[in-house]
């Protein structure tokens, strides 16, 4: 996968692209990341990307000029990308279209600043993206987040398959709580079936309690969750009888 940046911070990425799993994955050749600056997509020698907004009101828009002739050089490369704008207005992100993205070969992300971007950039993109219902200083916080959730996904990246497929989300739910040595700390035990050997047990455990998790801290999820048999199950019995596996 090749995923192209445009921003006119591209010092931002220095640190999150060198660390962890990212840095790992553009090491081993698994993605590629690029970050492209807007400022040199400009003609003026001032190398302008941003101006005042027609109609006046406070602050400055990013001018749509720069971030076209940035996407026509890109787009002038194949493979053909698809092509991101992180915008406060944009539908939400989640999971399902990380996991949907990460099948893409190729894909572009604008970082907005100041008090956004001219409308008319709009026209030149696939889709329009927000991380969430807050205020960010500009989108490339909000592309350190997609790039993260997205690289995870690429096959090879995380060592143990697993891990993409059991983590917060991935179904709607919440992942179950996870728990390491010391068996106690400072009066909390660690649950025991988690230590008791049984597999099917730990398995039920964990099933019900990010069930639990998920119903009690994320209703709008669990509203939209389709619960096995298994699922609707433990959770009767545990709404009826208060039993745990």
């Amino acid at each position: 996968m090749i995923i192209d940046i445009l921003t006119i911070f591209p010092g931002f990425f220095e640190g999150p692209l060198r660390e962890s799993i990212l840095g790992k994955a553009i090491q081993e050749g698994l993605v590629k990341i690029r970050v492209h600056n807007l400022r040199e997509f400009t003609e003026d020698r001032h190398r302008t990307v941003d101006d005042r907004p027609f109609g006046g009101g406070a602050g400055m828009v990013m001018k749509p000029e720069p971030i076209v002739r940035a996407l026509e050089s890109l787009q002038a490369e194949k493979p053909q990308p698809r092509i991101i704008l992180l915008t406060p207005r944009g539908y939400l992100f989640n999971q399902v279209t990380a996991r949907r993205w990460s099948l893409y070969d190729r894909i572009v992300l604008i970082c907005g600043r100041y008090e956004g971007v001219d409308e008319r950039v709009s026209f030149f993109v696939n889709e329009e993206i927000s991380i969430g219902d807050y205020i960010l200083s500009g989108g490339e916080a909000a592309a350190v987040v997609v790039v993260d959730a997205l690289v995870r996904l690429i096959p090879g990246v995380l060592g143990n398959k697993e891990s993409s497929e059991t983590e917060s989300f991935e179904r709607g739910l919440i992942e179950y709580p996870q728990y390491t040595r010391p068996r106690s700390f400072r009066g909390y035990e660690v649950p025991e079936v988690l230590i008791s050997g049984n597999h099917e047990r730990v398995r039920k455990w964990r099933i019900l309690q990010s069930l639990l998790l998920t119903r009690e801290r994320r209703p709008d999820l669990f509203a939209k969750v389709i619960l096995s048999r298994e699922e609707k199950e433990l959770l009767e019995k545990f709404d009826r009888f208060g039993a745990t596996p």
